[in-house]
């Protein structure tokens, strides 16, 4: 049966195996009716900690609480009913043991029902992905541009554009992968590096600002909806206008209010007929 056709949850496994194969199709999901409509498309969703920002209007994702992060990833769960669910895992739920990183993971899993957590971070993170693995909790790995150190990086700039950075970035990639995780996420890395860790791990890796040659791809759905600001980064493509539609809906829908064009009698109960009434 193809991958379209199919009505059963792609597994952690399947992805794991598309390494070198037909690339991954992934998008960013954060609601039920968002959910609905992506499923059919895609193969994985993230319900990502951008939440914060897309929805919420945080200027960084540093603020997503844990309790958040549940409540998406279920409503997302509901939802879908093929795509593999990986999970974002906040600013703080993860970074202090393998301990702490367990005990959210596990609410994660329980409570959203989801497939998988995302941890973002290099070598400093290898041992809590060995930890929560070898403890049945499937990984995916995050390197390069870590949002939730935007602080410490400075900004929201690419990385890896000189030598030193692209070895560190790589030695990350290598370390996540052997500690267990079962793909990486490459954000924000210069095309070179990205095709040479791709090439490197033996893991899919799902690029958004990487390259081509990235065994999937990933793009924030709000961004390529035309739904999230005015700023459309290099790596994103819009492929509809949404947020203009949705304007334009409005505008129309307030003259018709104010004008009483709306509602019309097709719209009113027992307009034009005898309601039983005086």
């Amino acid at each position: 049966m193809s991958i379209q056709a199919r009505t059963t949850r792609i597994t952690v496994p399947e992805i794991r195996a598309r390494k070198g194969g037909e690339p991954i199709v992934c998008l960013t999901a954060y609601t039920t009716p968002m959910a609905q409509r992506l499923d059919p498309h895609v193969d994985l969703f993230i319900i990502g900690d951008s939440l914060g920002m897309v929805l919420y209007g945080f200027e960084s994702t540093l603020p997503v609480t844990l309790d958040m992060m549940i409540a998406h990833g279920a409503a997302v769960r509901r939802g879908s009913q093929r795509a593999c669910l990986t999970v974002d895992m906040p600013f703080a739920s993860y970074q202090e043991s393998p301990g702490v990183a367990f005990r959210s993971a596990a609410r994660l899993m329980v409570e959203a029902g989801c497939s998988s957590v995302k941890i973002e971070g290099g070598r400093e993170m290898a041992e809590t992905i060995a930890f929560l693995t070898d403890r049945g909790i499937p990984v995916m790995g995050h390197v390069g541009l870590v949002p939730q150190s935007v602080n410490s990086l400075g900004g929201y700039r690419a990385r890896g554009r000189d030598d030193a950075q692209a070895d560190e970035i790589l030695a990350d990639a290598r370390a996540v992968a052997d500690a267990g995780a079962f793909s990486i996420v490459l954000e924000g890395i210069v095309e070179p590096l990205a095709r040479e860790i791709t090439e490197a791990v033996d893991v899919p890796t799902i690029g958004i600002g990487a390259s081509p040659a990235c065994d999937g791809q990933v793009l924030v759905t709000e961004d390529l909806t035309g739904l999230f600001g005015d700023f459309t980064p290099k790596f994103v493509k819009r492929y509809a206008e949404l947020g203009e539609a949705i304007g334009e809906a409005a505008a129309a829908y307030a003259e018709d209010v104010r004008a009483r064009r709306f509602p019309g009698p097709e719209h009113c109960f027992g307009a034009g007929k005898n309601s039983g009434r005086g």
